[in-house]
């Protein structure tokens, strides 16, 4: 290991843990609202639970990855912005600070895409440039009301186009005709007016935005490259199995926004949410955590296919939540929620195990191979 390189590779192996406890407490936080007995610390950060989750932890792992793909030192402040936001909002500070921080780091982190953007146009650059544009107008929405709910479609576009936006690069595989990668930005076109307008009128804005999350799934799901991958064997398809699914969640989650679920005060406003937030982006994570960790962290992953089980457990978890919210039972929604922290929980326990798995088998090769290849004594 280069020693000059030490100090940026620990930075991002901190940044890496240090999401991982904003995650944890944001968690615990929506374990609290949901009315499971936790420490009074967690109980107190509950208000929290939306921000820490969207803004703040998933703020700071694609800008991380954004920053870390880029090799530029300088674009770590994203995260690092996002990470102290987050640490702001549990310690109990004034909200202003980590509204005001969650700006610098989406401006740094807009300015990096829109330099990747200017270097090489491609449809899926500006995708993932627009989708951190909506990041840093969800927090500028946040900065100006003080309302958290006004900034979650921000949040959320901010999330399903990085998606979206890494999905339509790999298209470029499956040489699409050039209608079908166009009619990609009709829903992108949809979503993106609509935030504006759900400003003025909530309403309407909010149900031509989950219009155009229907027609995105619908579009995935029709030219996604994830349809012929999930015919292959052992990670990919694994990724293509947790890519599927997601979308059968993401149409959920639109069905349910265009029937006035997405709009706050709801009483199916958790399920639609939780089909958007758990069941299409956690999805990708299950899916692309093998692939993102060891670019992150330098630390391999090997593959088991003990990784459905952590998914298995999101998904039915998430169909007791939502079935819960949409019957109005309350104990189911609360198991279906606990289920889904277990999930997560799981998941992180067999990712864990996957690299010490790969650095197991790493040091072994290596053992073997010092045997076979003696060094040899010089005379």
């Amino acid at each position: 290991m280069n020693i000059a390189q030490l100090p940026c590779r620990l930075a991002k192996l901190a940044a890496a843990l240090t999401i991982v406890l904003v995650l944890v407490c944001a968690v615990l936080a929506g374990l609290a609202r949901l009315g499971v007995r936790l420490p009074l610390h967690a109980m107190s950060s509950v208000a929290w639970h939306g921000v820490l989750m969207l803004p703040v932890f998933f703020g700071a792992l694609v800008s991380l990855e954004r920053a870390v793909a880029l090799q530029r030192t300088i674009y770590l402040l994203a995260p690092a912005c996002a990470i102290a936001a987050g640490i702001v909002l549990i310690a109990g500070a004034a909200p202003v600070v980590a509204q005001s921080l969650l700006m610098v780091g989406a401006s740094v982190s807009l300015i990096a895409s829109l330099q990747v953007l200017r270097r090489q146009a491609a449809l899926h650059l500006a995708v993932l440039a627009l989708a951190v544009f909506c990041w840093w107008l969800g927090n500028l929405v946040w900065l100006i009301t003080d309302d958290v709910s006004a900034c979650v479609l921000c949040w959320l576009s901010f999330l399903i186009l990085t998606i979206a936006g890494e999905r339509l690069e790999l298209t470029r595989m499956l040489r699409l005709p050039r209608s079908a990668r166009y009619s990609f930005f009709a829903p992108v076109t949809l979503m993106i007016a609509s935030l504006p307008w759900a400003l003025w009128q909530p309403d309407e804005g909010t149900r031509l935005f989950a219009a155009g999350l229907v027609l995105l799934a619908v579009w995935l799901a029709r030219h996604d490259i994830a349809r012929r991958t999930v015919r292959q064997r052992a990670l990919t398809r694994f990724i293509a199995v947790c890519l599927l699914g997601g979308y059968g969640w993401l149409a959920l989650g639109g069905v349910l926004g265009a029937l006035g679920a997405l709009m706050p005060g709801h009483p199916w406003y958790d399920a639609a949410l939780h089909a958007l937030t758990l069941g299409f982006v956690f999805s990708m994570v299950f899916g692309h955590a093998p692939v993102v960790v060891p670019a992150l962290t330098r630390l391999p992953v090997k593959y088991h296919p003990m990784f459905y089980l952590p998914l298995f457990v999101l998904h039915t978890g998430l169909a007791m939540r939502v079935a819960g919210g949409l019957a109005e039972i309350f104990w189911l929604q609360r198991a279906g929620g606990i289920a889904g922290a277990v999930a997560l929980a799981f998941f992180a326990l067999t990712l864990i195990t996957a690299v010490l798995a790969a650095r197991g088998g790493h040091a072994q090769r290596t053992g073997r191979s010092r045997i076979s290849n003696p060094p040899q004594s010089s005379r």
